[in-house]
C-alpha cells in the first residue's frame, strides 16, 4: 500500500524569498496557479520523472508540471511516443493529457525569481520530495532531467553523490533496487543548442522502458 505522502500547502512559508515572488506574481497574474506545484500522475506509477523547479509562465502558471512552457514539449511528446501519456499535448492543463505507469514532479516546488533557487530553498523543499520517494512504493525507475535535479534526489534518499555521477545516459543501481537514470534537462537552451537533442532524449526513455517491460503502451511508429 503507498504510504502517505506529504506536500507542501498552496501557502507554503518555508521559504521567504519565494513567497515574496509567489505574492508578487499573485498580485500582477491573479488568474495564474501561484503556489507550489503539485505531482502529476498516477500514485503506483512505476516511472518517475524528477524535474528541478517550475518556470514562471509554465507550471506555475499553469499548475502542472512542465505544462506551459517550451520545456514541456519534448518531455510530454516523448512520453507520449512511448506509451507513459495518453492524449495531445496543448501546454495547458486541461488538454486532456494523462500519464500511465508514469508521475512527473519537481524537486522544488516553487518558481524562484531569475529561474535561480539558493540552496536554502533546495534544502527546505528537499523534505517533500523525499516523501514522495518514499511514498511511491512502485517506483523502480527515476529520471532526473538535470545535474540539480540528480542532486536533489540523492539527497532525499540520503545518498553521497560522490558515487552516483550524473551523466547523459547513465543508469544508476541504487541500494535499494530502484534505477537512477539520468538526462540532460529538456530546456529551451539545451534544445536549442543541441546539447540535448530528440534522439538523445528518445534512447533514454527507450532504456526506461526496457527495464519495465510490463508496462506501458507500446511505442507509437511515426
Amino acid at each position: 500500500m503507498t504510504a502517505r505522502i506529504e506536500a507542501p500547502s498552496h501557502d507554503c512559508a518555508l521559504c521567504p524569498r519565494l513567497v515574496a515572488y509567489r505574492l508578487a506574481n499573485r498580485a500582477a497574474n491573479p488568474g495564474w496557479f501561484n503556489g507550489p506545484v503539485p505531482s502529476f500522475g498516477p500514485l503506483d506509477a512505476r516511472f518517475l520523472v524528477v524535474g528541478m523547479a517550475p518556470g514562471v509562465k509554465g507550471a506555475n502558471r499553469t499548475g502542472r508540471p512542465f505544462t506551459g512552457d517550451h520545456a514541456g514539449l519534448l518531455l510530454f511528446h516523448t512520453l507520449i511516443k512511448f506509451g507513459f501519456a495518453q492524449g495531445v499535448y496543448r501546454a495547458e492543463p486541461d488538454d486532456g493529457v494523462s500519464l500511465h505507469d508514469a508521475r512527473i514532479i519537481n524537486a522544488a516546488r516553487c518558481v524562484p525569481p531569475q529561474n535561480k533557487l539558493e540552496t536554502s530553498e533546495i534544502n527546505a523543499c528537499n523534505r517533500f520530495l523525499a516523501s514522495e520517494l518514499g511514498g511511491l512504493d512502485q517506483v523502480r525507475v527515476i529520471l532526473a532531467l538535470g545535474g540539480d535535479a540528480h542532486k536533489g534526489v540523492l539527497k532525499a534518499l540520503g545518498l553521497r553523490p560522490a558515487h552516483y555521477a550524473f551523466a547523459h545516459g547513465a543508469f544508476h543501481k541504487l541500494p535499494d533496487g530502484r534505477i537512477l537514470a539520468d538526462s540532460y534537462h529538456v530546456s529551451r537552451y539545451n534544445t536549442n543548442t543541441g546539447r540535448l537533442t530528440t534522439a538523445m532524449f528518445e534512447d533514454v526513455l527507450r532504456r526506461v522502458k526496457a527495464t519495465l517491460p510490463q508496462g506501458g503502451q507500446r511505442e507509437r511508429v511515426d
